[in-house]
């Protein structure tokens, strides 16, 4: 019996070996293919920009590299799992470990070791560290890559239970909106008006400026105008509100994103299944490793002819149904009125109960 624990317990290490060994080779591997292939689309456009080599460098590769690492390691995992794993049954090294009475389930266990490591490390980068290089690569890109002057036209926010804001037109770049209108009620009963013809956000002082206006203040059936050229004021609203960019949510905190979720429940802008969509992807998506790491052994410890082709074969077009059905979600998510979290849940219970199905199929 001690010889049989020692044994399983040296079959444990052998397996996490080589389990994270190929799992970090081939993140290396797909991690190199990224960026060539990036550096070779983005080539012209870098040089076009007047961003320097230490900028590209530091700051857009900087949040290029972390952001795929993350984005691919669950499907880089699945085919590493699906390589070792069967090139170890094509080797005949599985089959003396279930003989020596070790149930499937306990062979199952130092794969579930290895991938909860990966697991802790994939929710930490998703919570912590992930929004604060999207940040460097996407500031990059809205400043060097693309068009920074987007407009959004008949912008409608609630700002709080009281105050209404209507903007005919915001210029992202100048920071500037047209036709500003803010409205006070008392329940339903207007207290004040104010029009202007422009509103500039002051990045120095984080106030608003409001040009050219009138203020129509309502007191029962007594109503006083006053006018004026120009006024400081501060309103709960910033220029990120009217971006239209679909990077920016990405780059946000998880603090920042929760307080963004809070503002849009009373603002209904029509930006909440974007932020939902991206807290919920945060929490699932590192989940996707425990799935894909069940599927994986399930398909490739057994023997077949061929060897490690067709298991690895199997795995790659798994892995690009995942990213599809993935997408498919995302998609009825945000234009067929799917609720955000059943979308990024849909991915992970069809192919986990994939997994239990061939786990469960795989002793016999």
């Amino acid at each position: 019996m001690k010889f049989l624990n020692k044994y399983i317990k040296i079959i444990d290490w052998y397996i996490i070996k080589k389990y994270l060994g190929t799992f970090v080779f081939t993140l290396a591997i797909f991690t190199v293919i990224s960026v060539v292939f990036d550096i070779s689309e983005k080539l012209d456009d870098f040089l076009k920009s007047s961003a320097t080599e230490s900028q590209i460098v530091f700051e857009y590769y900087g949040g290029f590299i972390p952001f795929y690492l993350n984005f691919l390691s669950p499907l880089i995992n699945f085919i590493a799992v699906i390589f070792f794993t069967a090139k170890m049954a094509d080797q005949t090294e599985i089959v003396p470990i279930l003989c020596g009475k070790a149930s499937f389930n306990r062979f199952l266990r130092p794969y579930f070791i290895a991938s909860t490591l990966i697991f802790i490390v994939s929710l930490i980068f998703n919570q912590l560290i992930i929004p604060e290089t999207n940040r460097l690569m996407t500031n990059f890109e809205n400043t060097y890559l693309k068009d920074n002057n987007t407009t959004r036209s008949n912008v409608h926010i609630k700002l709080d239970q009281s105050t209404y804001v209507y903007i005919e037109s915001f210029e992202n770049k100048s920071n500037t909106g047209y036709r500003f209108s803010l409205e006070n009620f008392d329940k339903d009963e207007l207290k004040s008006k104010l029009m202007s013809d422009r509103i500039t956000w002051d990045s120095v002082a984080k106030k608003w400026k409001i040009y050219n206006y009138t203020i129509r203040y309502v007191n029962g059936l007594k109503e006083k105008m006053v006018n004026g050229t120009e006024k400081d004021t501060t309103l709960d609203m910033r220029p990120i509100d009217f971006d239209l960019r679909d990077n920016i949510y990405s780059a946000m905190n998880y603090h920042e994103l929760n307080q963004k979720i809070e503002k849009e429940k009373i603002r209904g802008s029509g930006i909440m299944v974007n932020l939902e969509l991206e807290k919920y992807k945060r929490w699932s998506y590192p989940f996707s490793t425990y799935v894909l790491t069940l599927i994986g052994v399930a398909l490739s410890s057994r023997k077949v002819r061929g060897g490690v082709g067709l298991p690895l074969g199997i795995g790659i077009g798994l892995s690009f149904l995942y990213i599809l059905l993935i997408q498919f979600s995302n998609v009825f998510a945000l234009k067929g009125g799917l609720p955000p979290i059943i979308a990024v849940l849909i991915p992970n219970l069809i192919f986990g109960t994939l997994g239990i199905v061939l786990a469960i199929k795989a002793p016999k």
